[in-house]
């Protein structure tokens, strides 16, 4: 179950906004029915990339062995 705060992971490339599969999110809102989130990526200084309205098939829980990966961002087109 992915409740608000939980970070994520994300589970396809969302190429507009730069984002990989496997970057790390927040979730900032759970929508009642538990099928869409609000997940926010981050920068490592804190500066938000972006925030999407994502399915549950978009994201998934992080374990608790994995190793996290730290990659530059690509420049996207505003």
């Amino acid at each position: 179950m992915i409740r608000e705060l939980d970070t994520v992971v994300l589970t396809h490339d969302i190429d507009v906004y730069g984002l990989k599969q496997g970057d790390i999110g927040a979730v900032v809102h759970c929508y009642r029915d538990g099928a869409a989130f609000e997940v926010e990526f981050v920068t490592a200084e804190g500066r938000t990339i972006v925030l999407l309205t994502l399915n549950r098939a978009d994201i998934r829980p992080i374990g608790g062995r994995e190793v996290l990966h730290v990659r530059e961002l690509a420049q996207v087109a505003a």
